[in-house]
């Protein structure tokens, strides 16, 4: 893909602000990882007045639904990452992301009740990898080539994949209730994630700061 073309795909199909996908061709001259964190520092603000959208907060603990700037709903305390949650995550390192992200499937047969999926890694994260030397250009190139193909990103690179918001399935609560157990995503309660999923739908967007 161009990089005319790269800039036009994120802008048109994933919906980023043109500051952000600019970002994405330029060269980095602060850090890899300032573009995620700049993305965050404007994220907890709605798109619009009547936008719903989930705030998920590692310090508290917390996953909150808003319409707008208004709390519908909050759920504590939820379980994250047992190794933490940080702006760049690889595979296999029990890390929860953070970023902006969309949902963008459901799987009601999950193992977890229900799975909520979002579009992990985004193309931000896919940028601070080339840049740190997770991603080689190759896979840079071949990550926009995937997302372009398919509308969704790869799930199996060295970023990993499958991260969503879930229930506890057959989990022990009482762990839940004490400690970050999963190997990435973003846990709550049985009941919590069957009012999640009566919330949110595909395209909804997730915060994880």
């Amino acid at each position: 893909m161009t990089r005319i073309n790269r800039r036009r795909f994120l802008a048109m199909v994933l919906g980023m602000p043109a500051v952000a996908t600019a970002a994405m061709n330029a060269p980095s001259q602060t850090g890899a990882s300032d573009l995620v964190e700049t993305m965050l520092a404007r994220a907890h603000v709605p798109r619009h007045s009547d936008e719903l959208w989930v705030l998920v907060d590692d310090q508290e603990a917390t996953l909150s639904v808003y319409r707008g700037n208004a709390l519908l709903e909050r759920f504590a305390p939820i379980s994250l990452g047992r190794s933490g949650a940080k702006t760049q995550r690889v595979r296999g390192d029990n890390v929860t992301p953070l970023g902006e992200f969309r949902i963008n499937r459901f799987n009601y047969a999950s193992q977890w009740r229900t799975f909520i999926g979002i579009d992990y890694p985004t193309p931000p994260h896919a940028r601070m990898a080339l840049e740190k030397g997770i991603y080689s250009q190759s896979d840079y190139d071949d990550y926009f080539d995937y997302y372009r193909r398919n509308g969704y990103p790869p799930q199996n690179t060295a970023l990993g994949g499958a991260i969503g918001i879930h229930g506890l399935g057959s989990a022990d609560p009482d762990i839940h209730g004490r400690y970050h157990w999963t190997q990435g995503c973003v846990a709550v309660t049985n009941e919590q994630i069957d009012r999640l999923a009566a919330l949110v739908g595909v395209g909804t967007r997730v915060v994880i700061r």
